[in-house]
């Protein structure tokens, strides 16, 4: 029996299963496959979970996974992604079915055979800073000319002849061996073919192997050119065509763009489910374009790291801040023998090229994207950007890339092969499955239980705290209409006093503590009243470091507050615990982002320790729905929330700040004279811009005349003007005393 959803309330849709047939050793299977609408449930209890979900991840989309059942879900995107791996329809279905309680459905069947026809037929590819969609299929390119979308994208010059040519270099396919008698059409990672011998062989065969229908070199390919302008247009028309292109890079004989000697250092070690996320994007000897998901802290760096050492050539990695291009600077010199003189920053400050033929440039989204006017270095740093291929691109936090500003720096960049990097694939505006196309299909992602039962990740216990509001201040609250109303359940005086007690708390444990607040003005009084460091937009970057240093090599200092802009671009590994006091609305991906920052705690593998991570949230307010709406990712990822509604021993707390009603009234007072700008949580974005808790209005753009610019919209003459009186008296009323003038004068006329 299933929920579902509709506009007013919620009812219960009965679907029956009894009538499918268990079969007979369904005991030791762990799957069960719904007949009509792709979903497959996996039992985490069973002795085949592991292998199965390592199956299922290559298949399908995790939609739950709980502590012992979890749920995927068969998508056509999902499907692409297998098909891009090197996964076989064939191969998909008999591992099913070997997995399965049931017989896989008809409708299953003919699900994936469908989904999996097309897959992989055309590509697109880099040539000489041109692009070409190449198939070796002509019907499929003409049908694609055909479609009045792509036949407008075609280069005017190619349009009299369609150019056939062999693969050039850097698309180079190699001949596949036929198949040995006995033997499944899958090979393992190292290329061997697997016998069919059980489960275990079986997942061997199947699990991260590729033998994709490949060209033989004799094969011709017929590809035509299309404009620069139209690549997102292109490849999201055959997306919905149902041809899905497919991006690889054959570097190792890509002998046009110079080399890049660069390698990991000996003393790097590459965790097993950082190999077996690599193994997806490089199993069949070339590099796939993709997306890798790991939680946060768990070396999402070092994967990309090693990706660009494997590729060897020039690579332009893109951060989401100068904070996060510097630590990427840094840790490619850490983890590998690339010469400093070789990885450049491009940012506002620092505009760098790097030496050589070949070289790694770090930058930010915003900085390539901009369209407006730039100095002359930074021109001349994008004009070398824009002018050259790239072997690679790096896309840190990759969910960002589909908003309307950054998603450009990928038609403006020419690069063979995109990765995408990121802990959270979820965006509140629904645009995250425009990355299929963008960037590509997601090649792996990681179980977050399962990384922390094995110590790579920090075991968090979770908590909601329930704090209640005053009298005062709910009362105020229900006759706000204002978005002041947030301000006061943020500022609730028992949030004060739940805050308080487990900072005491924590830190008598010899817990590192972080203290999250998106509201500024929030994060400054509670900082204050508390005593404690705060970091937000407005702090200069000499009093950050000097903060973030204490924090990480002083005992004293054992608390921090920060901002928004502390969620992704901060490395703290000393933390232990995290408190939420103000949050952005109902944003899944902030609420995992911040439990990352204490995912890498360095304790994690002391035996029994647990990290924690509290949200303070006012009763019964709006704020309750929005930390339910948070919490669903994580709940997703395996996850717990435990409520707490009272906080033993808070109540006998010596210096409990605001425990007299006059102190509460006096904070009531001081949250309603501040300046309604004090409410917002979006604008503390970087050091350039000031605090958003000043009582003073901030500047805002406003349309106008030259008449009002220039004082004269107010002088009496133009009241003598009729067309422009009507004008302003359809916006404001006249005073009386023209109003009697114009009156006589009509009487006159």
């Amino acid at each position: 029996m299933d929920v579902d959803s509709g506009a007013d309330s919620l009812s219960l849709v009965r679907r029956d299963f009894s009538r499918m047939p268990l079969k007979v050793d369904h005991n030791s299977r762990p799957l069960w496959i719904s007949p009509d609408n792709g979903h497959i449930i996996l039992e985490g209890f069973n002795t085949l979970a592991e292998q199965a979900q390592d199956f299922l991840i290559a298949i399908a989309e995790p939609v739950s996974r709980p502590s012992f059942v979890h749920e995927y879900k068969l998508t056509p995107y999902s499907l692409y992604a297998a098909v891009s791996v090197g996964l076989e329809p064939d191969d998909i279905i008999e591992v099913l079915n070997r997995l399965s309680k049931v017989p896989v459905p008809p409708s299953v069947l003919n699900f994936i055979r469908e989904y999996t026809a097309s897959f992989g037929k055309i590509k697109l590819v880099l040539k000489q800073n041109k692009y070409f969609v190449e198939s070796s299929h002509v019907d499929i390119l003409q049908m694609l000319l055909r479609d009045e979308v792509i036949g407008q994208a075609r280069m005017p010059e190619a349009a009299k002849a369609a150019t056939v040519a062999q693969t050039a270099p850097g698309v180079a396919t190699e001949a596949a061996g036929p198949g040995t008698p006995g033997t499944s059409k899958a090979a393992a990672q190292d290329g061997t073919p697997q016998p069919e011998q059980g489960e275990h062989d079986l997942f061997s065969a199947v699990i991260g192997v590729y033998d994709a229908d490949e060209l033989d070199e004799d094969d011709q390919v017929h590809s035509f050119e299309i404009k620069e302008e139209f690549i997102e247009v292109v490849k999201r028309r055959c997306n919905e065509l149902g041809f899905p292109m497919l991006e690889e890079y054959d570097f190792r004989n890509d002998h046009l763009n110079a080399d890049l000697e660069i390698d990991l250092k000996p003393i790097t070690h590459i965790r097993p489910y950082q190999e077996k996320s690599l193994a997806k994007m490089f199993g069949n000897g070339r590099a796939r374009s993709g997306i890798i998901v790991l939680p946060c802290g768990a070396g999402k760096t070092l994967v990309g790291i090693t990706a660009a050492c494997t590729i060897k050539k020039s690579c332009l990695v893109l951060c989401t801040s100068s904070v996060s291009v510097m630590q990427w600077r840094q840790q490619f010199l850490q983890w590998s023998n690339v010469p400093e003189s070789q990885v450049s920053v491009f940012t506002a400050d620092e505009k760098q090229k790097f030496s050589g033929a070949a070289g790694i440039v770090v930058s930010t989204y915003s900085m390539v994207a901009n369209t407006g006017k730039r100095s002359h270095t930074s021109q001349k740093m994008m004009n070398f950007l824009e002018s050259r291929e790239w072997g690679f691109i790096l896309l840190d936090e990759v969910h960002v890339v589909p908003a309307s500003m950054f998603r450009r720096v990928l038609t403006k960049i020419k690069a063979h092969a995109k990765l995408g990097l990121t802990a959270t694939l979820v965006r509140e505006d629904q645009k995250i499955d425009e990355l299929n196309f963008l960037v590509g299909p997601k090649l792996y992602e990681a179980n977050w239980m399962d990384l922390a039962a094995k110590g790579h990740i920090a075991t968090v216990q979770c908590a909601e705290v329930w704090c209640p509001m005053t009298a005062e201040f709910y009362r105020e609250y229900l006759r706000e209409k204002s978005r002041k109303k947030m301000l006061l359940y943020c500022m609730n005086p028992n949030k004060f006093q739940a805050a308080q007690y487990l900072i005491q708390y924590h830190e008598s444990r010899g817990d590192k503590i972080i203290v999250f607040s998106d509201n500024v003005y929030a994060l400054e009084a509670y900082a204050i009243k508390l005593g404690k460091p705060y970091i937000h937009g407005g702090t200069p970057q000499i009093e950050r470091v000097r903060i973030l240093q204490n924090f990480q090599h002083n005992p004293i200092v054992n608390t921090i507050f920060l901002s928004k802009v502390g969620d992704t671009s901060i490395d703290l590994p000393e933390a232990t615990c995290l408190i939420q006091i103000s949050s952005h609305f109902g944003s899944r991906r902030q609420e995992a982002q911040r439990l990352g920052r204490i995912l890498r705690a360095k304790r994690r593998n002391d035996e029994g320790f647990n990290a924690f991570f509290y949200s303070l949230v006012s009763k019964d307010t709006a704020e309750m729905y929005y930390s339910t709406k948070r919490q669903q990712f994580l709940i997703d990822q395996g996850y717990a929330f435990r409520v707490i509604m009272n906080l033993i021993g808070q109540d006998e707390m010596p210096n409990l700040v605001y425990a007299t009603k006059s102190e509460q009234i006096e904070l009531l007072q001081s949250v309603l004279i501040a300046h309604e700008n004090a409410a917002n949580v979006g604008t503390d974005v970087g050091p350039d811009e000031f605090s958003v808790s000043s009582s003073a209005p901030r500047a805002q753009r406003m349309t106008g005349s030259l008449n009002a610019l220039s004082g004269a919209q107010h002088m009496s003459y133009v009241e003598r003007n009729r067309s422009m009186n009507k004008t302003l008296g359809s916006e404001q009323p006249r005073h009386r005393a023209f109003q009697k003038r114009a009156a006589n004068s009509r009487k006159r006329t």
